[in-house]
Parts: structure tokens; C-alpha cells; sequence
């Protein structure tokens, strides 16, 4: 390997690297590691890349209707145990981009309690197409344009040529930016690395300093356990709600908390600390800003400052000082990208967290996304077994106003592996319905989806929650302002699932075994002993 004897006394680093040729969320990612390897040896370390499969939503979700996406994020954590504890290495790098990613590494620095910096990917360029800016966003909810009769499929396809101008992920603030944004305001990553144009370079600068300073780290035996406290996990809910993030950080968050055993009820913890929260941001796909903007006004550094009265400012991150220390170097909220305490967008969280008859462990709402939807909807449930249904339903006009569209046994173990739900709701948007319905799912959705989405319900229908027992017909009100959700009548089902994890075999029959409730962020398990 060319190394000399005296070279093996070094730390030993891993550079994870999550890259792919598959898409261009990760394209750009070998280049960085090749510059944090360098840092890492520059800084008396010895680097070694260490490669994890690498699931990216636009690609990975094209098979089995999504089911590999979710358990992904598990897999990359085992990956990690596997490469970083077994070779017995003393830190790593974690080079993160698209939405599964961020949070496995998060988990995998959380588990394994080593030296650990996450380097968030960053976000690709949009373009223009007719003279409008456009992104993956767009192209997204523009499929349900095409089943609506008013897009062609080559217009489609004219507009995804101009949507993606770079490497990166989606450029809206969705699963991945807000976990980029996260790992920041938990203390994991550098100060200023999110949000960030991907390949950057400014980015590139912060990669190199985080392969400097996972050195220092590693001599001064700061571990991740250090930093991923229940405080650091309240600063990150706290940033969650105020900028609107995806409603899939909730699980994420309540992952992490979990292989960090700090024992904490995270969706609890978002209702109670959404009680006072209020949403400082509006970035597409919830407003007109985009996360560009978020970048140049000072991006996590800005929004830890604004909100500093509200964070425990004594939590320590990655540098070896304290959230309030880097804060206060931060500029000053610029009032029209991102507002300050006493001037919100709106005067509750970006997300919300319901309960009622129908999710009495809860459900999540992403409000910021919710633009003209009604605080409180109340009608008849169409309900489908999966979304391809849902979407020929919507094709042929079948999809009626007012209705509330429940995709249920769809959740982690029903699918198994969360089935996507993202794609009916951004078609419904493409086709003008978006504020005119509401859904009700226990499936998988996107960070870029809008309008009336009640996501993430606990239990999952497979799990025998009252999901499983609306019928077609059955009244649904969900209600904003109370932060509830119920059906009537209420009646309790057999479990519900879109598959039939009983019958899967490989990797997904192996999560169907394993995976927790989502309220525990649907972590793997050890089975329950048999009585």
C-alpha cells in the first residue's frame, strides 16, 4: 500500500464516502474525498476512503415503488460499523448528501462514539426553461401536469434538461438541505457548511478544514456522544420547525437520538417545543426564496443567531467550542429571507406534530408547506391500497374535491421499506388539487411535497394502528389549529400492508424483520423473544 513503518503510527481515519455514478447527487463526491485524504495526512493522519452504497431518491426509488429507500439509511449504518469499527480506525469524515445519507452518518457517529465531522454535499443549480427559474422541484410535480393532459411528455423532458445545472441534491428545502442544515445546528458539521453549493468553492475550503480538524479531534478525544446530546437534538428540532424543514427529519432526528441511547421521545419533544417555536423561513418548495438565498444571507450560522434566546448555546460541536460561540460570529437575521423572532412568517412551527383517533402517537404536517389548504378539513376517505392506484384514480378524474385520500400499509414494516406516497401528492399538485384535497399516509414522502399532508402516522397500519380500519366512505377532520386528526367512526382493523414482508426474501425481508416503530425513527431491533 506504500506505506512506510513510521506512517502506521498515525490516526487512522476513514473517509466515508456515499458516492455513486448512478446520479448526480454524489457525482462530485470522489474529488472531495481526495481533498479531505490529503488534509487528513497533511494534518499527521493516515486516510482511508472507505465506500458504502449509496441510494439517491430519484434513482433508488424507481424499483419496488420506493422500498429500498428507507432501508438504505440502516444499511449505510452497518456499513459503517462494519468498515470504521471492525478495521478498529480512530475517526472519520463522513462525506453526506442525498436525504438517507446525512442521517445514517449521523447514526453511525452516534453508534460507533468515535471523532466524527459530517461534510454536508450541498445543493445543485437550478435553471430556466420559458424564460422560469426552475429545479428538480419543478420536474416533480410537473409529472402530475403530464396525467393531467396539460404538459406533453417531451415538454417534460425539455424542462428536466434545464432543471439541473450542477452536481448536488435537489435544490428545494427538502429531506436532504434540511438535514445538511441539521447536522450544522446539532454541531456535527463545521460552521458554515449548509446550506452550500455543491463543489463549491467555499465547500471545497470546508472539506479541507474538516480533514485538519478530525486530527485535532481524535488528540483531544472529542467523540460524536459528546456532541449528540438531548440538547443538541432540541437545538435541531428547534431549527427543524423554524425553517420549515421536511417532515422526514422527525424519524431521522428520532433515529439518531436512538443510537445515541439518550432516551428521548423526539416527537414528544418537537410537539411540546412547537408550542413556542414559530417559522422564520419560507424556502421553496414553501415560499418564493430559494435555498441559495438562505446561503447568502448566512445560511445555519444566521439562524443560530436569530434564535440563540430559544437554543442551549452551551452545546459543544466539532470545533471543540459552543453553538453560542459560533452564533454570535453569525450576521444578523436579513428580515425578508429570514426573519427574526419578533417578525415570523408564521406564528407557529413549520411542522407540526397532530394526534387523535386516527395517529394516536402522531402524525406530522409540514404547515409551511401547506400554502391556501384549509386549517381544517373535514371529509369522506378515498382509500387505496398503494399509489399507483391513488394516481390512476387521479388520471381518469376519479380523485373527487374534498376528499381525503388515505395511502395506508405503506409505513417501514407494511411495505416493507416505506412505500412512496411523494409521488401521488406531487402529482396531485401538478393537476391543480393540491389545496382542494388532503392525505392521510403512513408511506414515504418527499421534503418537496405540498398541500395538506398528514405524513409519518404512528402506528403504521402494519402495526395494527388505526389506520388499518378506515373504509372508503368514513368521515376524516383534521384540524390545524387543535393539532388533531380523527376519523368516524373509529373502528380498529387487522393489520394492513401494501406487500407482504412475510414472503420477502434478501435485504428487504431482513428489515421487515427488524425495523422499530417509526416513533423510534423505525431504527433495526433485536426481535422480541419469543414467550
Amino acid at each position: 500500500m506504500g506505506l512506510a513503518p513510521e506512517d502506521q503510527g498515525r490516526p487512522k481515519i476513514a473517509v466515508v464516502n456515499t458516492s455513486s455514478r448512478l446520479g448526480i447527487c454524489f457525482s462530485h463526491l470522489d474529488g472531495i474525498a481526495e481533498l479531505v485524504a490529503e488534509a487528513i495526512w497533511e494534518a499527521g493522519g493516515l486516510p482511508f476512503e472507505i465506500r458504502t452504497t449509496a441510494p439517491l431518491d430519484f434513482v433508488t426509488s424507481a424499483g419496488r415503488k420506493a422500498r429500498y429507500l428507507m432501508p438504505t439509511r440502516d444499511l449505510i449504518v452497518n456499513d459503517i460499523e462494519a468498515a470504521v469499527e471492525g478495521a478498529v480506525l480512530d475517526g472519520m469524515v463522513c462525506l453526506s448528501s442525498c436525504d438517507k445519507t446525512t442521517p445514517a452518518h449521523l447514526m453511525a457517529s452516534a453508534r460507533l462514539d468515535i471523532p466524527s465531522i459530517i461534510v454536508p454535499g450541498g445543493y445543485q443549480r437550478g435553471g430556466k426553461y420559458s424564460g422560469c427559474s426552475v429545479d428538480i422541484d419543478t420536474v416533480y410535480e410537473s409529472v402530475g401536469a403530464v396525467n393531467a393532459g396539460s404538459m406533453s411528455v417531451d415538454q417534460l423532458g425539455q424542462l428536466a434538461d434545464s432543471a439541473i445545472q450542477g452536481p448536488g441534491v435537489c435544490a428545494g428545502f427538502a429531506t436532504a438541505n434540511t438535514m445538511h442544515v441539521l447536522a450544522e445546528a446539532l454541531g456535527m458539521a463545521l460552521p458554515g457548511a449548509a446550506p452550500i453549493r455543491a463543489d463549491s468553492k467555499r465547500m471545497r475550503a470546508l472539506a479541507v478544514d474538516a480533514g485538519t480538524r478530525i486530527v485535532g479531534m481524535i488528540h483531544e478525544g472529542l467523540t460524536a456522544r459528546r456532541v449528540l446530546t438531548v440538547e443538541a437534538i432540541e437545538n435541531a428540532a428547534r431549527v427543524a420547525m423554524a425553517l420549515g424543514g421536511s417532515v422526514n427529519c422527525v424519524r431521522h432526528l428520532a433515529a439518531v437520538a436512538n443510537e445515541a441511547d439518550l432516551g428521548i421521545d423526539v416527537v414528544g419533544l418537537f410537539e411540546s417545543l412547537g408550542k413556542d417555536t414559530t417559522q422564520l423561513a419560507a424556502i421553496r418548495p414553501n415560499g418564493t426564496a430559494q435555498v441559495w438565498d438562505l446561503e447568502r444571507v448566512g445560511g445555519v450560522r444566521a439562524v443560530l443567531r436569530t434564535m440563540l434566546p430559544m437554543l442551549h448555546g452551551e452545546v459543544l460541536t466539532v470545533t471543540g467550542r459552543t453553538i453560542s460561540d459560533h452564533a454570535v460570529e453569525g450576521p444578523e437575521a436579513d428580515g425578508a429571507v429570514l426573519r427574526g423572532l419578533d417578525d415570523p412568517v408564521r406564528p407557529e412551527p413549520g411542522l407540526l406534530i397532530v394526534r387523535g383517533s386516527l395517529a394516536p402517537n402522531g402524525a406530522v404536517v409540514k404547515v409551511a408547506g401547506a400554502g391556501n389548504a384549509r386549517r381544517r378539513f373535514t371529509g369522506p376517505a378515498e382509500v387505496f391500497a398503494g399509489e399507483d392506484a391513488a394516481i390512476a384514480a387521479l388520471s381518469t378524474g376519479g380523485i373527487a374535491e374534498g376528499s381525503v385520500i388515505v395511502l395506508r400499509g405503506m409505513g417501514p414494516r407494511g411495505g416493507p421499506g416505506t412505500v412512496f406516497a411523494a409521488s401521488f401528492v406531487a402529482a396531485l399538485n401538478g393537476a391543480g388539487l393540491g389545496g382542494k384535497v388532503a392525505v392521510l399516509t403512513d408511506g414515504e414522502l418527499s421534503g418537496l411535497n405540498r398541500g395538506l399532508v398528514v405524513g409519518q402516522v404512528m402506528p403504521e397500519a402494519a402495526d395494527g394502528g388505526p389506520l388499518a380500519g378506515v373504509r372508503t366512505g368514513d368521515t376524516i377532520t383534521i384540524d390545524l389549529d387543535t393539532r388533531v386528526v380523527d376519523a368516524d367512526p373509529v373502528r380498529h382493523g387487522e393489520p394492513v400492508t401494501s406487500g407482504r414482508p412475510e414472503h420477502e426474501r434478501g435485504w428487504l425481508g431482513q428489515y421487515a424483520a427488524l425495523v422499530g416503530p417509526v416513533e423510534q425513527g423505525a431504527v433495526l431491533r433485536r426481535p422480541a423473544p419469543a414467550d
